[in-house]
């Protein structure tokens, strides 16, 4: 047996990143107004979530599910000590993210230089320019700027991702002065010790305490990933309430793990959230309901159904 599995110790607490307000719904064909985003923020606020991430100003004609993010920060309940997230991929949206009072601005990279062009149609290195304006901004207004860095651990178009390649950008992130950084699994191909490598790779170029963990579970391994990547010091993850948001690049398959199978797992390790799980699963059958479909989260819809029945 692998010694190192067994005796490695765990963090006494973690931080969960709520995406399931932006990262979630932002692939969404049905329309949901304004008023179900803020009650969803809202009830995720109540839950006891640290970090939201509430909306994104990009180009409605790019993602029209975005579209209302000026009135979705406008009409959340803000609630003391939480850190309302939104992306911002230019100035323009940086403006209209400090104008709605946002307390992070999210930029996004890539590790991928073949998803980079395809994505935001630039190379690496040509997209970390594009962000320095809203970096420099980012810090002048005081407000935290975290980094997201997609297809960490393999790409839609050129396969596979070396840890090198990972590192490089998490080492321009850190240069343009990321308070944080997503180690995202774009596509949920990783697996856990190809994770370990990954995130002991990256932690060479910037403090562990400021790495998180994004992980899809197309392939079903992303909680086996958060595992793993608890066994090497990761205390920061994010998921998405009821498993809200798709995997563009694998037809039908679910995207973003769910928050309730996350909380599950943690409240069995014994690892501090700070989260409510009946709230959260609350939150989330809420948002089903409104979206006319079932969570995709396998505990969330245990407890659920453990109530009626």
């Amino acid at each position: 047996m692998n010694s190192y599995a067994t005796s490695a110790t765990l963090p006494s607490s973690v931080k969960i990143v709520e995406v399931g307000p932006r990262d979630g719904l932002q692939n969404e064909a049905t329309t949901i107004s304004a008023e179900v985003k803020i009650e969803l923020v809202n009830r995720l606020s109540a839950a006891g979530f640290i970090n939201i991430e509430s909306a994104s100003f990009v180009s409605p004609k790019w993602v029209p599910q975005m579209a209302t993010s000026t009135e979705v920060m406008a009409g959340i309940e803000r609630k003391a000590g939480v850190i309302y997230s939104v992306l911002t991929p230019n100035m323009k949206g940086f403006e209209a993210a400090i104008a709605a009072g946002a307390d992070e601005v999210v930029i996004f990279g890539s590790a991928s230089e073949a998803f980079s062009q395809k994505n935001i149609n630039c190379s690496i290195a040509e997209s970390i320019e594009r962000f320095r304006e809203v970096a420099v901004a980012a810090k002048a207004n005081n407000k935290r700027l975290r980094g997201s860095l997609s297809c960490s651990f393999g790409c839609p178009y050129q396969g596979a991702v070396s840890p090198e390649a990972v590192a490089d950008v998490v080492q321009r992130l850190r240069d343009l002065g990321c308070d944080e950084i997503d180690i995202a699994d774009t596509i949920g191909v990783g697996t856990a010790r190809q994770v370990q490598t990954v995130m002991q790779r990256v932690m060479r170029e910037f403090p562990v305490s400021g790495l998180s963990g994004h992980f899809h579970d197309t392939y079903g391994q992303a909680l086996a990933n958060i595992y793993a990547s608890l066994e090497v010091g990761i205390s920061i993850f994010h998921s998405s309430v009821a498993g809200l948001g798709g995997c563009p690049y694998a037809k039908g398959a679910t995207g973003n793990v769910a928050t309730e199978d996350v909380l599950f797992l943690m409240q069995g390790l014994g690892i501090h959230t700070g989260i409510d799980l009946d709230k959260t699963v609350d939150a989330g059958q809420f948002i089903s309901q409104h979206l006319g479909r079932k969570a995709v989260s396998r505990a969330g819809n245990a407890l659920a159904a453990k109530r009626v029945g």
